[in-house]
């Protein structure tokens, strides 16, 4: 029954929530307390009594009358409650041209009144049900900092009265950066836990739906093509015993090789439109992995050479830190490592401390990695992780 309930939410929780973002008149927090509220009950009452036929439709009536009941307690008067017990939640969807009521859901939350992280960090917390924990590691900042960055934006949208509508076509495109964060980012949360592999087949889903409705936008095609691509290794990214397989040790023949093609195929379609932007690059570069037959013959300085522009037009220090990867391949450890310890800002990222590891043992430095195996291992997000880190640490 867990389970069942579980699928439901993955299908409905936005739904909901967006259906009471309405109806709340854009109280964004009421909404959500009673779209979990709604499912809260679901999880007592539905195991003696089973899934009603219409779950979703018995959800939002649960999740109605809780925001009725706040309503007429805020407000304090009769009047304000039969106002409220009157209304029908009015529908979230209007005339539009976006073909998915979930990926219009995402363009409506993402409204660049806000700033880009704010509208990535809302829209998932409040359409996809991560928690803000989860969205936190996705920024690499505190849990702390990104409830406060999530509070903010609900402020800003209930003080200038952001209205809370599907946006007709010509805005579309001042929303799909945005909109293409959230799905690469709904994909990672997924790729990076397997019990989560749903979410990486939404997010591709999703993005072959923004591909459709707008052709013209290559870096939506860098997206769907760098889903594809990451994708395609899954089968190979751990052993039967659930242990990390690194890239250079996966079994190749487990790739998913039309995934491959595929994604090969649309990046290179895209790059071909002269407007490269962050996700084509990123395309690019899982292409050089997933189109070399062994890793011995993965083009490494062509690699090194697409960090390079993506550092340019896109800088941060996460592509910072896979550009000293990249250039360690070419040029060796202690090249790297240069580069290494010149990145900034990413001080509580275990990748870091477990690439700098590796740098160091990789140039013979043993002692010194093992220190920051350790710190990488106090770090890691995930069993799996860990256990790699520690066998890393029993190597000699």
């Amino acid at each position: 029954m867990k389970d069942e309930i579980a699928g439901i939410y993955a299908d409905g929780w936005s739904r909901i929530v967006a259906t009471m973002i309405r109806f709340t008149g854009g109280d964004w927090d009421l909404a959500e307390e009673c779209a979990q509220d709604a499912f809260t009950k679901a999880l007592q009452k539905w195991p003696e009594s089973g899934v009603p036929d219409q779950p979703l439709a018995w959800l939002t009536t649960t999740a109605r009358h809780r925001a009725i009941d706040r309503m007429r307690r805020a407000a304090g008067e009769a009047a304000k409650l039969r106002e409220a017990a009157a209304m029908e939640p009015p529908p979230y969807l209007r005339d539009s041209e976006i073909p998915d009521e979930r990926l219009e859901l995402m363009f409506t939350c993402c409204h660049p009144s806000l700033n880009l992280d704010a509208q990535v960090a809302l829209t998932l917390r409040s359409l996809t049900g991560m928690s803000t924990a989860e969205i936190a590691r996705a920024f690499l900042v505190p849990e702390r900092t990104m409830g406060q960055r999530i509070f903010r934006a609900k402020q800003k949208v209930a003080h200038a009265a952001i209205p809370f509508r599907v946006p007709p076509a010509h805005l579309l495109p001042d929303r799909l950066p945005a909109v293409l964060h959230v799905l690469y980012l709904l994909f990672n949360e997924g790729y990076g836990d397997p019990a989560k592999a749903r979410l990486c087949q939404e997010a591709i889903r999703l993005a072959r739906v923004v591909t459709a409705l707008m052709p013209d936008e290559p870096e939506a095609q860098g997206v769907l093509a760098l889903m594809l691509l990451h994708d395609a290794r899954r089968p190979a990214r751990v052993d039967a015993a659930g242990d990390l397989v690194t890239l250079d040790e996966q079994d190749r023949t487990l790739w998913d090789q039309a995934r491959i093609a595929e994604g090969a195929a649309i990046c290179e379609r895209a790059l071909r439109r002269g407007r490269a932007g962050p996700f084509q690059l990123q395309a690019a570069i899982a292409a050089c992995h997933a189109t070399a037959p062994l890793a011995s013959r993965t083009d490494w300085p062509q690699i090194a050479g697409l960090y390079a522009e993506l550092a340019r037009i896109a800088p941060s220090p996460i592509v910072e830190l896979n550009r000293a990867v990249a250039i360690g391949m070419v040029s060796g450890p202690e090249a790297a490592l240069r580069l290494v310890d010149g990145i900034t800002g990413l001080d509580g990222y275990y990748l870091l401390h477990a690439t700098r590891a590796e740098l160091l043992r990789r140039a013979g430095r043993g002692q010194e990695a093992e220190g920051h195996y350790r710190a990488a291992l106090d770090l890691a997000p995930t069993d799996a992780e860990r256990r790699f880190l520690r066998g890393r640490l029993q190597q000699p």
